[in-house]
């Protein structure tokens, strides 16, 4: 069983950017180093950036890991492009311009932000965090936790918290959420391939 919530993976860049939009950004790269901030290249969003740069055809100037990726990296040009959860840029929304999401759906705070998988249909794939159980658990006792976990997922507190930060909070049953593992393992391949 699943009961996703996270804060959304967007990449970013600066307002100032002479690009809107990530065909904008594509083409701007094909000419231009971009330097690319993220916060590792092992995790997914990261995986997704460089392999996007792939399938777009073109090449990142530089990429590196920070610790911290929000208003004040793009502000200070340590990165033209970073790849962040857009909860650290929520306080500049206004000023930046997101390219994209690294997401299964649209982002409520920026509906006309396309998904990476929108943009680039390999790559579409999204984070999310489940709740699981020892599988000799007892039916009974998953029933009780499936019901209270997916009353709070739908609770009004949960709800709002998708409204005020973008944050996906959604319930996913147990059948639905093992499919998603093993296509989510699929496209990581897929994506691991692109990168060798």
């Amino acid at each position: 069983m699943k009961h996703p919530w996270y804060y959304p993976f967007v990449l970013a860049a600066a307002g100032n950017a002479p690009y809107d939009d990530i065909a904008g950004m594509v083409e701007h790269a094909k000419s231009n180093e971009l330097a690319l901030g993220h916060f590792g290249a092992p995790l997914v969003p990261t995986r997704v950036s460089l392999a996007y740069a792939k399938v777009a055809g073109f090449e990142w100037g530089s990429e590196a890991a920070f610790d911290a990726l929000d208003c004040n990296t793009l502000a200070s040009g340590d990165a033209d492009v970073i790849n962040t959860t857009l909860q650290l840029v929520l306080p500049c929304l206004d000023d930046i311009k997101i390219l994209a999401s690294v997401t299964g759906e649209r982002i409520s705070l920026t509906p006309d932000t396309p998904t990476m998988g929108e943009v680039a249909p390999e790559l579409g794939i999204a984070l999310w965090n489940g709740l699981f159980v020892h599988k000799d658990t007892p039916q009974d006792v998953r029933d009780k936790i499936i019901a209270v976990a997916e009353k709070t997922m739908m609770s009004e507190r949960a709800q709002k918290l998708a409204e005020e930060t973008g944050a996906s909070v959604y319930w996913q049953n147990a059948d639905d959420s093992a499919a998603q593992i093993v296509a989510d393992r699929e496209k990581l391949g897929g994506i691991g391939a692109l990168l060798e």
